[in-house]
């Protein structure tokens, strides 16, 4: 369960350290990416907590969001549409979701476990 947040704390700490800069024109599909990628994080995270993860999904879900994004982001700029704020949408009102479950699930547990020690 600590590798997703090892691995997110390696990949800041990298890309705060190097001096890469991404294109302008380059931004919007950027953008998406990492959208895409958190949604996929905290749905496993979320999956995990609610005992259905499935690593198969996780890594399929990774790669299908991430190239949907991206393939929506490159029609709009070809047709002169702003079709990637349409992924940003989506993925950003799941990223809201996941994280909303998260923490019911987080507060659920841990009020099970205080009512517990009272009862002790």
């Amino acid at each position: 369960m600590w590798l997703p947040f090892i691995g997110l704390i390696i990949g800041i700490i990298l890309g705060l350290l190097t001096e890469i800069r991404i294109p302008e024109e380059y931004s919007n599909y950027l953008s998406i990416a990492v959208l895409a990628a958190f949604d996929t994080l905290f749905g496993g995270i979320r999956a995990y907590m609610q005992n259905i993860y499935d690593e198969k999904v996780f890594v399929s879900g990774f790669f299908f969001n991430i190239m949907l994004a991206a393939s929506l982001a490159f029609l709009g700029v070809h047709l002169g549409v702003d079709l990637y704020l349409a992924a940003v949408f989506a993925f950003g009102v799941r990223l809201f979701q996941n994280i909303a479950v998260i923490r019911r699930i987080i507060l659920t547990k841990w009020s099970t476990n205080k009512e517990k020690v009272e009862k002790n």
